[in-house]
């Protein structure tokens, strides 16, 4: 879910490389679904001899009052980060907005380029998330594109040897499919980022957010019922964030890159970051946006890519269940972007060490990020992420809660909730 205000169009060419891609051509709607979807590719993952196997797929939506209305999803596929062989990145991008397309596809390119550029990214990939999202935002901020009521979501997965670090800004997702004997179950490698959540709820609300539905905006029902039951069951009205005194910007997310005006109460660029070790039980992985996760669970998902041998096939699947699914709920289908790794080979035998030494002892997100460009970005307290990655689930750096304010960037501002079995969290110094 984007904001009120829709998302609207760019104007530029259909594009695609090796590393990215993003359709954006024009195109009328017609009575079956049409998309954009790779060939299968193939990496191999040398520091533990397995091999990912994945395609990917983006589909235009469709909106009836803006038929010419463009793409505005993007996606990101970069393999072999820095020249490592056995790291890898897999990103997709929503953007919202009249400047959705523009700042969806910015965040594309930059973000991976600063994952790319930052020398620790294999020592700390934490830190260097949180720098590289950090400074993406303020760049698009300094940017010609007008973020004041457009952005994007952005949910990416870095593998880097056996190990995914997934990190999540706004409401796309990333799925893991587990073998549990004959089962095959879904993880969800992010939390979607919105007010459904009570802590997400709690910490806008913090910054001042008026945190309303439509129908509660138009007066059509009490504004002091802050309950709208789960996202799962919420019938198409979510909760929306609004200025104390206006009627904008109507954001369904508590994150994104960009969007400077809902940045002022609470939105925030700053990523929640689980990792997982891989094992022979995970068979594949799914990195969506929500067009896809709308109307479809995560198990759903999972389920359907199981009964296909090529991934590319299982992205054709899900895509046409989703638009078939949003043509029945709704008078419009959202833009759909999937990605389908597959799995093969893991072993547990793996050498962890050939691809670059990467030190798996517990990390700190603390001291001065390095932004490239953001004057004193200094947070005031740290968060150990203990022995997550000798787990065989994910688990995600908790959201920021209201009582421990770090101020990052301006406006932009996290803290960190305390998770006392697996987080130590330090008092904020003066």
């Amino acid at each position: 879910m984007g904001c009120v205000l829709g998302k609207c169009c760019n104007r530029h060419p259909l594009t695609s490389d090796e590393d990215s891609g993003h359709h954006r051509g024009i195109r009328p709607y017609k009575s079956k679904h049409s998309f954009t979807r790779s060939s299968l590719e193939l990496v191999h993952v040398p520091s533990h001899n397995f091999t990912l196997q994945y395609s990917s797929l983006i589909q235009h939506g469709y909106y009836p009052d803006a038929v010419e209305r463009e793409n505005q999803d993007s996606f990101c596929i970069k393999t072999q980060i820095q020249g490592n062989p056995s790291v890898h990145f897999f990103g997709v991008f929503d953007g919202h907005g009249q400047y959705g397309a523009e700042c969806s596809n910015f965040v594309k390119d930059r973000l991976i380029e600063k994952l790319s550029s930052d020398p620790a990214l294999l020592d700390d990939p934490f830190k260097a998330y949180n720098s590289a999202f950090l400074a993406t935002n303020y760049e698009l901020h300094d940017s010609e594109i007008d973020d004041a009521l457009s952005g994007t979501t952005a949910i990416t997965v870095l593998v880097v040897g056996d190990t995914l670090y997934v990190a999540n800004v706004g409401d796309s997702r990333a799925v893991i499919a587990v073998k549990d004997g004959d089962r095959i179950v879904s993880e969800d490698l992010s939390l979607d980022q919105t007010p459904f959540r009570k802590d997400e709820y709690d910490r806008v609300k913090l910054y001042g957010a008026r945190v309303l539905n439509i129908e509660q905006v138009e007066g059509l029902k009490d504004p002091n019922i802050q309950n709208w039951g789960d996202e799962e069951s919420n019938g198409g009205d979510p909760p929306r964030l609004w200025v104390p005194n206006g009627m904008y910007p109507g954001t369904a997310f508590t994150r994104s890159v960009g969007d400077s005006t809902a940045e002022k109460i609470g939105v925030t660029a700053v990523p929640e970051i689980s990792v997982v070790r891989l094992t022979p039980s995970h068979l594949f992985f799914v990195v969506a946006s929500d067009g896809v996760f709308e109307f479809l669970s995560s198990q759903t998902v999972v389920n359907m890519v199981a009964e296909y041998k090529d991934p590319g096939d299982a992205c054709a699947a899900i895509a046409g269940e989703s638009h078939k699914l949003w043509l029945e709920r709704e008078n419009r289908t959202d833009d759909i972007t999937i990605i389908i790794v597959q799995i093969k080979g893991l072993s547990n035998s793996g050498d962890s060490a050939t691809y670059g030494e990467v030190d798996y002892r517990p990390r700190s997100v603390e001291g001065n990020l390095d932004v490239s460009g953001v004057s004193e970005p200094e947070t005031h307290g740290s968060v150990q992420h203990g022995d997550l990655i000798n787990r065989s689930s994910a688990f995600v750096v908790p959201s920021p809660m209201h009582q421990m304010p770090l101020e990052l960037v301006g406006h932009l501002s996290c803290s960190f909730e305390y998770f006392p079995s697996l987080y130590t969290l330090f008092e904020p110094s003066d």
